[in-house]
């Protein structure tokens, strides 16, 4: 006997219908599993077969052989436990084929009891897109997967509970769509940081259009606490964007039944060992850290300590907004969207042109030391801040500083206004303006045009860094709230580019 019970799998972030297939047939007793599957889902042989005798049902003695369709597609996961078990218990006559409108996914202890798989976001997404009417997954997994809309999603405990549901003889609830986060942000706020009112400015024009920025100053001058607080004056995440990245989330197993859905922008800070596998993805096409930052901040402190080719891996993505991931076990595609904040010392002991510590660097290990950022990197970000020591006067000031939720008004404001403009394009800011966008939006007056011109001579820029400035004057002036850019615009962002001129080019 056959039978079919929908199912679903993962690719990349994107969930996919999976057909599981069942058969019972007389010959010697065998239990097999084809259709690509890894190990994970192979071992499934074991845990549905315990499973279901500690359910207290008879598991079939007779030849079973399980199918995971489309046989092409390989198969990875726990995910297929539950529907291979109803699929053998099905084909055996031991309970009634689940309906066609219905899917499973859950992974099976030896109890029978059910325990919560990665995905379930993207595979209920999946699942509403396949026309799957109601969708049976772990109760852990029921929050998350209520976040997609289309489908109706039941939480079960154990196969005993699933088996009861279908009986009639037990209920199970509606699982309701998780709240998101709306109201005090959680993260630090600005109004602890004493001093470094030009870095809080620098920060706030990241903030307001989108821009990777870069942080230069010694040991102690506050750039990890900045960078940490950046968050806090970020837009609020739109539906759109809590789907992505809590798919991407999901599927890197770092959602749960207390957070199901990401709800305020990720802030990644991997540490500067990392592999640069580890940052655009893993062996097993599992989202790299590139990709955990997408609609965030993506936090490199000791830029100059990552290993080369980790720096050098974030170039394409920050152009493009997307990393492929090429493994032996197949590419994917993953969504990689942040923005990028760095922070370095001038020179490796780090007191560089400190007021009273004295360095210990020669002036050619200064040089090597900065060159370590390359120039096609060092082109891609927008804004270049130097973060000086704070005096003692600072540290021990009573005046209480701008708090966040102030800051986040205006960078709130200034988006309004790049929304609006932008309506017609696919940039959602300053930032990711194509050449077509900033022809109509970053038109220069003459005198603008004579200032440009000067520091395009001056400073040696590149046609990408003559970009970038553009891009952060118009993001100045729409938090100044000015439809055109005026020469204060122009000349500020010019000055957020002035470490141009102590970078070489060149690696170590």
């Amino acid at each position: 006997m056959v039978s079919r019970v929908r199912s679903l799998g993962i690719k990349g972030i994107g969930g996919y219908e999976v057909s599981v297939e069942c058969s019972t047939s007389q010959g010697l007793p065998d239990f097999s599993v084809v259709g690509l599957p890894d190990t994970a889902v192979k071992e499934a042989r074991d845990r549905v077969r315990a499973a279901i005798k500690n359910a207290g049902l008879r598991f079939p003695v007779s030849r079973i052989t399980v199918n995971l369709a489309p046989a092409d597609t390989r198969k990875g996961g726990t995910a297929y436990d539950l529907p291979v078990c109803l699929g053998i218990l099905a084909a055996a006559g031991e309970i009634k084929e689940p309906p066609e409108d219905c899917a499973f996914i859950g992974e099976l202890s030896l109890a029978g009891e059910l325990r919560p798989v990665r995905g379930a976001l993207p595979m209920a997404l999946a699942a509403s897109r396949a026309g799957i009417k109601r969708l049976y997954v772990p109760e852990d997994n029921a929050a998350e997967a209520a976040f997609a809309e289309g489908v109706e999603v039941y939480g079960a405990r154990s196969v005993t509970q699933l088996l009861e549901y279908f009986y009639g003889r037990e209920e199970l609830e509606l699982a309701a769509p998780p709240a998101v986060f709306a109201g005090e942000r959680r993260s630090a706020d600005f109004s602890e940081v004493k001093g470094q009112a030009n870095v809080k400015r620098a920060l706030e024009v990241a903030a307001a259009g989108g821009h990777n920025i870069l942080m230069v100053g010694p040991p102690g001058a506050g750039k990890s606490m900045l960078a940490k607080r950046l968050t806090g004056i970020l837009p609020d995440m739109s539906r759109a964007e809590m789907l992505q990245t809590t798919e991407i989330h999901s599927v890197a197993g770092l959602t749960s039944r207390a957070r199901p859905v990401v709800d305020e922008r990720p802030f990644r800070s991997p540490h500067h060992s990392i592999s640069a596998a580890a940052m655009s993805g893993g062996a097993q096409l599992q989202p790299g850290e590139m990709s955990l930052a997408h609609n965030g901040v993506l936090f490199l402190d000791e830029l100059p300590e990552f290993h080369r080719d980790v720096r050098e891996a974030l170039r394409q993505p920050l152009e493009d907004g997307v990393v492929t991931v090429s493994r032996a076990a197949g590419t994917a595609v993953y969504p990689s969207r942040f923005m990028l904040v760095c922070a370095m010392n001038p020179c490796r002991c780090g007191w560089y042109g400190h007021p009273t510590h004295r360095c210990t660097c020669t002036e050619r290990e200064v040089r090597k030391y900065r060159a370590r950022v390359s120039g096609p990197l060092l082109d891609r970000i927008d804004i270049c801040v130097e973060v000086p020591a704070l005096e003692y006067a600072e540290l021990s000031g009573k005046a209480a500083a701008e708090p966040s939720r102030e800051i986040k008004k205006r960078v709130d404001a200034a988006r309004r206004l790049q929304r609006e403009r932008l309506a017609s394009s696919e940039a959602d800011c300053n930032a990711h303006m194509g050449p077509k966008d900033m022809e109509r939006c970053c038109a220069l007056t003459s005198e603008c045009s004579e200032l440009m011109e000067q520091a395009y001579n001056a400073m040696g820029l590149t046609a990408r860094s003559y970009d970038r400035i553009l891009r952060v004057a118009r993001t100045i002036a729409d938090l100044d709230g000015s439809v055109e850019i005026r020469p204060a615009h122009l000349a500020e962002a010019i000055q957020y580019r002035t470490l141009d001129l102590n970078a070489e080019a060149g690696e170590e």
